[in-house]
């Protein structure tokens, strides 16, 4: 049934109000620091990385998930403006228990209420699309029910807009790398969030790939309880997962091969990541009073890849193991870098040989010794640009996008842990029995399965 004028007139009046604010507290940003900046104060000193966050801090929604989502791609922001971006809450202010009554009246009908033993209209966990609600199903079944916050679409029209100023920020400040692909990926992936129609088939996605799995538990979807906009799946009992960090080294280990298994293997078997590393995506399930495992909780953002790709990160690896530069280069062209030159390779590999680091390393050791979670891969970044040349300017591949992000929150959640493996024997029992065409079987199958493909 097509919407009637009065509701599109409000859509049109609430996203002209969304542009106008944002753009006035980005914009007024914007003009106050190129005024700074005539003053002699950088870009990239810490007073102005201080009023961009204080612009983007009333505002909360989408700008405030493109905001945390460029402050966790350690290529995007000069250091000082990652910090403040990431000190922003993630969470909206929650829907109160009469406007949830009226959400759900428009995802489930008048009777919504009947067709659950018991709901709880004050949510469990807010975020910056939704917010999370307890309910309990007439089988008795725990339910997890995720509600859409309203006109979220026009929220993130209008925001998806203002993400170029940011980004022409961005560009003014390291004009040795274009993030023209960045901003498009951002953006397509960010719309895919508002489906929540698209997010259960994810968790059947994962629900295929995981099957059986000791240490990763996925949670069941509810179909006849989910709507575009509103997403109820089976609840998952667990801890979150920071809370573990000062338990027996063997507790903490046993979490961080759950978290490299849930991200490793759907990769290296079916081109598949969770593409989003926030820890409160994450909680542990116990067993017999320890940590059993992980509980995979948001499946928004999944970035799947063709077969070539996965093939390209692996071979990368080969390449930095085995010292075969040709099959560097070879894979960063695949992955879609153009017109390489010597010393864009040479800028390149220092952030391979970071990443890669404790992949190639066949002992026991924490992921990255002596560092931070805040500051884990920003010297590399930063040594990187330093080694780029503005005329030169090189375009980041969108592919490249997320699996540099979820690089980068996979290997904070080790830090935060404490973590010490193996990670070369980990990602080479996750590689073992890696083949192109096997994989892209496989997956062709897994997305049919799950509704994703013809």
């Amino acid at each position: 049934m097509a919407d009637n004028p009065d509701r599109e007139r409000n859509r049109l009046t609430g996203r002209l109000s969304r542009y106008a604010r944002v753009g006035a507290n980005v914009g007024g940003a914007a003009v106050q620091m190129a005024t700074a900046r005539l003053f002699g104060r950088g870009l990239g000193d810490p007073k102005n990385a201080a009023l961009l966050a204080q612009a983007l801090g009333g505002l909360k929604g989408p700008v405030m998930k493109m905001a945390q989502l460029a402050a966790t791609i350690p290529d995007m922001l000069p250091p000082e403006y990652a910090a403040e971006l990431q000190t922003l809450q993630a969470s909206a202010p929650p829907m109160g228990p009469s406007f949830v009554k009226r959400r759900m009246m428009v995802e489930l009908g008048a009777g919504w209420e009947k067709k659950f033993g018991s709901f709880d209209r004050e949510p469990a966990a807010a975020a910056s699309l939704g917010q999370v609600h307890r309910a309990v199903g007439h089988d008795g079944q725990l339910l997890a029910c995720k509600l859409q916050y309203p006109d979220m679409e026009s929220a993130v029209a209008a925001d998806l807009g203002q993400l170029n100023i940011i980004l022409g920020l961005q560009r003014r400040m390291s004009p040795e790398i274009d993030t023209s692909e960045i901003a498009k990926e951002i953006g397509e992936r960010l719309k895919e969030e508002l489906d929540y129609t698209l997010e259960a088939k994810h968790v059947a996605l994962y629900r295929q790939i995981l099957a059986g799995d000791d240490l990763v538990r996925v949670p069941e979807p509810v179909p006849m309880l989910s709507t575009r906009r509103l997403l109820t799946m089976g609840w998952l009992e667990g801890t979150p997962l920071l809370s573990h960090k000062e338990d027996s080294l063997e507790d903490r280990n046993r979490v961080s091969t759950a978290v490299f298994h849930a991200w490793w293997h759907p990769f290296a078997h079916f081109g598949v990541i969770h593409g989003d590393p926030h820890l409160g995506n994450y909680t542990v399930f116990e067993e017999d009073g320890r940590p059993g495992g992980l509980n995979l909780l948001d499946y928004g953002c999944i970035r799947i890849f063709p077969a070539s790709f996965v093939e390209g990160v692996i071979g990368l690896y080969h390449g930095l193991r085995d010292g075969e530069p040709d099959r560097v280069v070879g894979a960063y062209e695949g992955w879609g870098f153009k017109n390489l030159t010597k010393e864009t390779i040479e800028a390149l590999n220092i952030w391979a040989r970071f990443i890669y680091a404790p992949l190639l390393d066949d002992r026991v050791r924490t992921i990255a010794d002596g560092v931070s979670p805040q500051e884990y891969g920003r010297r590399e970044v930063w040594e990187v640009k330093s080694r780029l040349k503005p005329e030169a300017a090189i375009t980041i591949p969108r592919e490249f996008v997320l699996m540099d992000r979820a690089a980068i929150g996979i290997g904070s959640v080790f830090l935060h842990l404490r973590a010490e493996m193996n990670f070369h024997r980990l990602f080479e029992d996750a590689i073992a029995d890696f083949n192109t065409a096997a994989l892209a079987n496989r997956q062709a199958k897994a997305l049919k399965a799950a509704g994703l493909s013809s």
